[in-house]
């Protein structure tokens, strides 16, 4: 292989170790809801409102938690949600500082600073019992919300400027790959016979902080990206060292070309702010379709096939539906595999469309399915069917791919505020859909697929039709895409210059 193009040891340990984040907070997604009931059972003794005669039933927790599962007091359900809740919230708050902490003291610093946020997190939760649980737990989710919402964005932005461009695709598919296997080490772990019991669930939570430790124990062995070295702080020497810690000995000249060009065209805009990002028509198109493609994952009803799954497999005459759970998770993590496999070589337009439309077909048949399966017992199999199928397109495309792609569609000088705007639109349609999802369901039934179907359908047109293909391109040629597509505009051709200008003297920039 040609040098500077093959994966190198080091490229594959900076690559691990930033994934470890994403691993973080796939676990974090997930550990919450298998000991459901039990912590509830907890919160529940700690605020004087469970029912003694419910722990006078049994020993065991899970079926204690179980028989009153009814009975559960408002305070607790309160309690609980915001517990859930908390998270989301930490996390749009967050996102905002993604650009302020990456360009401060570097990416991998930036990482390895809020690690410290992370462990505190899990020790809140890891001796929750220590104090009133309910108060420990929350202000730890609230933390971790707070540590994921970075670690979602300075992951990408990371892996996104060190990856070589034939694996650029691949290697930030890795970050969406990180969150599935932690949802699903959380879902099995979760079980009641291992950490999702009485006894042992506050380790379970407190286990959401541990691969910050094996982090910062890594970070230090990293290079740090050679494009914020050079095209922020000018420091060529310093990204041609890093270059060849990442790609072995070879001619750097090109890369560094490369970071040259993008170094003079970030120099006509020093600084790119969120405001200026939002406010400046150079950067509509980029920042429009960045923002339709987190908006298409979230919107998707992905989050919803796993707040229905459980019911429809119970309804399928499944005995134990955690388990067809867990299997839905081990299904994420299988496509995303595929992902990996195939966004360098089908390209992310494609697999995009391909997810998109595959998961609009499968909501469709979903619908039919929970309609008819009263009537036709065989039609409970194609609601299955269909949640599998829906859960493997979501991860060919809409799944991974929009964490990576923003890194693709902005040069070096608005990446950061791009990164941050996209993290939080995520995690507010997150947000939203996780608190509205219940009285949706309520009013529309087994139809309420057919509104994720309509979503579907409009994200699948608007991707054919407005975005490019980014596999293979340099930044510089990403770029040069939506400025074709701008200059159709009559009397375009200076407004551009004009724009940059601006923001090159307006005092926010």
């Amino acid at each position: 292989m040609e040098p500077g193009k093959e994966l190198t040891a080091t490229l594959a340990l900076a690559v691990f170790t930033a994934v470890l984040g994403s691993l973080q907070y796939g676990y974090s997604l997930g550990v919450i809801n298998a000991p459901q009931r039990v912590i509830e059972r907890h919160y529940g003794r700690s605020l004087g409102v469970w029912p003694q005669e419910a722990d006078r039933m049994s020993p065991n927790a899970s079926r204690t938690a179980d028989t009153a599962q009814e009975q559960v007091h408002p305070t607790v359900i309160m309690y609980w949600s915001l517990s859930v809740a908390i998270f989301s919230v930490g996390g749009v708050l967050s996102s905002f500082l993604v650009g302020f902490v990456g360009d401060f003291r570097g990416r991998v610093k930036g990482m390895l600073a809020i690690n410290v946020l992370a462990v505190v997190a899990g020790l809140l939760m890891g001796l929750c019992k220590m104090w009133k649980p309910h108060l420990m737990v929350i202000a730890g989710r609230a933390i971790m919300g707070f540590y994921c919402g970075l670690t979602s964005g300075l992951v990408p932005m990371y892996i996104g400027e060190i990856a070589p461009k034939a694996y650029r695709g691949a290697l930030g598919t890795l970050h969406q790959l990180a969150i599935v296997v932690g949802i699903l080490i959380s879902q099995v772990i979760g079980l009641d016979f291992i950490l999702g019991n009485d006894a042992m669930w506050p380790l379970l939570l407190a286990l959401s902080g541990a691969p910050a430790v094996l982090q910062s124990l890594l970070l230090p062995l990293c290079p740090e990206s050679p494009r914020y070295l050079y095209i922020l702080l000018g420091k060529e020497c310093e990204a041609q060292e890093s270059l060849y810690r990442l790609k072995g000995a070879y001619d750097a000249s090109a890369d560094l070309d490369e970071m040259r060009r993008e170094k003079e065209e970030a120099d006509k805009v020093p600084r790119v702010s969120i405001s200026s990002l939002i406010c400046s028509s150079a950067y509509r198109r980029p920042l429009f379709v960045a923002l339709a493609m987190h908006l298409s994952q979230q919107l998707s009803g992905i989050n919803a096939i796993f707040y229905y799954s459980t019911a429809i497999f119970s309804q399928a005459g499944v005995s134990q539906p955690v388990y067809a759970t867990i299997g839905v998770g081990a299904i994420n993590t299988v496509f995303t595999l595929v992902s990996v496999a195939l966004v360098d070589r089908a390209g992310r337009r494609t697999l995009t469309l391909a997810g998109l439309g595959g998961m609009c077909f499968c909501a469709v048949a979903m619908t039919i399915g929970l309609k008819l399966q009263s009537s036709y017992d065989w039609m409970s199999y194609v609601s299955m069917s269909a949640i599998f199928l829906f859960v493997a397109f979501f991860e060919i495309g809409p799944g991974p791919i929009p964490w990576f792609i923003v890194a693709e569609l902005f040069s070096q000088g608005p990446r950061p505020a791009a990164i941050a705007l996209a993290g939080c639109c995520n995690w507010t349609s997150n947000f939203i859909v996780g608190m509205t999802f219940s009285y949706i369901q309520n009013w529309l039934g087994a139809y309420v697929f057919v509104l994720f179907a309509g979503l579907l359908f409009g994200f699948t047109a608007f991707t054919y039709l407005r975005v490019p293909e980014t596999k293979g391109k340099s930044f510089e040629e990403i770029a040069e895409l939506f400025r074709k597509g701008v200059k159709k505009a009559p009397a375009n051709g200076k407004s551009d210059d004009v724009e940059l200008q601006r923001l090159k003297t307006a005092t926010h920039a």
